[in-house]
């Protein structure tokens, strides 16, 4: 069975016009095997196994022993596990231990700090380093949140690189600024180089996922991950990000968009990031376009890997949803609504969707314009619907003036006479009221005497 990698590999070199058995031979396999996997008869990383593995019922003791004492002798953590029951050799048991990666790292004893570094030599066209930099405090008209997503790509040898802006940091994100920013690079090195990303690696075993598998063997080339805690191993884009957050993002303006912010990236890489001097073997020194365009690279693919971006946009008033600088119509029943925006790498359309929980429903597919175009692009019913909905909504009466008399009028009199009729009791409306005067002149008679 053939890793994930080495899959990888398998594809990457035979689309570099190497020869099965010459792959074979390089990879230590059967010429039947690599056929296989590049007949797709075979899935890397899936196999049945044959039978229950011995070492599995005591992982947990082991692993838990380990996140105790880091630093436990494999010998004495193997005389408690025969204690437990475990039948199988020395040998075996320190095998299972690293291939599982049950040994944490303890990072007090192995700090970087201190440690020796040694210049690596990358050939030319051998190697693309990718990495993400968040930018904060994008401007607020992008809709981003705090941070901008930056992917850069830089090629080692040479030290050319560009970058893409993102909304965010996912799978299909990623896929589409590796194609567009490999493209402004000018073409594929042999490897792609990453760290412990989880879009693109299992961060714990630094194994690559099967998604991103597939999209390494659409473009041809190999992944490489980087060690865990291994920063400097790909200090060329990392030294890259530090250029583009001081020297370009520091000093963006409020009021741009993000085609604009786009656009002024590119420029500058090409202005400044390639006119940079460098050491080369040829000349003494040249500047960084000059060595990047002797670096062998081949031509990307026709077509992106056909990865989906959805994002979250609000509809306008006028029935419109922003899309990369262009506006898209929408049913005027979900102006001011919560919709999603679809968009297929590769395709010619857009989807717009609801942003229902129960599921997403396409409301409306337009023909896709070029990002930052700055168009509207509109269909028919939905220009019809609004302005149905808008004249529906006019009224054409009089306004009322401020100061204007407007006394009560027949049908608020006749409702302030029935509450009138409601509020007076039934005995006072239906009994005559009897007063007797000879109380009265009583009292007149005997007001100064004491009877």
């Amino acid at each position: 069975m053939l890793t994930r990698e080495e899959d990888i590999d398998v594809h990457a070199l035979r689309r570099q016009g190497m020869s099965i058995s010459a792959i074979a031979r390089h990879l230590g396999r059967d010429r039947k095997t690599i056929r296989a996997y590049l007949n797709g008869e075979r899935v890397a990383g899936v196999r049945k196994p044959a039978g229950e593995e011995p070492f599995e019922p005591f992982v947990d003791y082991v692993r838990e022993r380990l996140k105790e004492d880091p630093h436990l002798w494999a010998v004495t953590l193997f005389d408690e596990v025969v204690a437990l029951g475990y039948d199988r050799s020395y040998p075996t048991f320190t095998r299972q231990i690293r291939t599982r990666d049950l040994r944490p790292h303890c990072e007090p004893c192995n700090a970087t700090k201190g440690r020796a570094s040694a210049v690596i030599e990358h050939p030319p066209g051998e190697e693309t380093q990718w990495d993400w930099v968040e930018l904060p405090d994008p401007p607020q008209s992008w809709g981003w949140g705090k941070n901008a997503h930056l992917l850069v790509g830089a090629l080692a040898h040479s030290g050319r690189w560009r970058g893409t802006l993102a909304a965010a940091e996912d799978q299909a994100q990623l896929i589409d600024a590796l194609d567009k920013t490999t493209r402004k690079l000018g073409g594929l090195s042999k490897k792609w180089r990453f760290d412990r990303m989880a879009t693109v690696c299992h961060p714990e075993s630094g194994k690559v996922t099967a998604t991103f598998a597939a999209v390494a063997k659409h473009y041809g080339v190999q992944v490489a991950i980087c060690p865990p805690r291994r920063g400097n191993r790909k200090g060329v884009v990392e030294k890259a990000n530090h250029t583009a957050a001081q020297r370009w993002w520091r000093t963006l303006a409020d009021d741009v968009t993000v085609e604009q912010a786009q656009a002024s990236l590119d420029q500058w890489c090409a202005t400044r990031g390639d006119a940079r001097l460098r050491r080369s073997h040829v000349d003494g020194r040249a500047n960084v376009l000059t060595i990047a365009e002797r670096e062998p690279l081949t031509p990307v693919p026709g077509t992106a890997f056909p990865a989906t971006i959805s994002e979250e946009r609000i509809v306008s008033a006028q029935a419109l949803v922003a899309w990369r600088g262009n506006f898209y119509s929408v049913p005027p029943e979900l102006a001011r609504a919560q919709v999603v925006v679809s968009q297929r790498l590769g395709a010619g359309h857009v989807d717009i969707a609801t942003a229902s929980s129960g599921g997403r429903v396409v409301i409306a597919r337009h023909d896709l314009a070029p990002d930052g175009a700055g168009v509207m692009v509109r269909d028919h019913g939905h220009v019809i619907a609004l302005e149905q909905l808008v004249l529906a909504g006019h009224d054409t009466s009089r306004p009322h003036r401020k100061k204007e008399r407007i006394p009560p009028g027949p049908a608020a009199r006749a409702a302030a006479e029935v509450l009138r009729t409601n509020q007076q009791p039934d005995d006072v409306m239906n009994t005559d009221v009897v007063i007797d005067l000879s109380k009265y002149d009583r009292a007149a008679h005997g007001r100064n005497t004491l009877t």
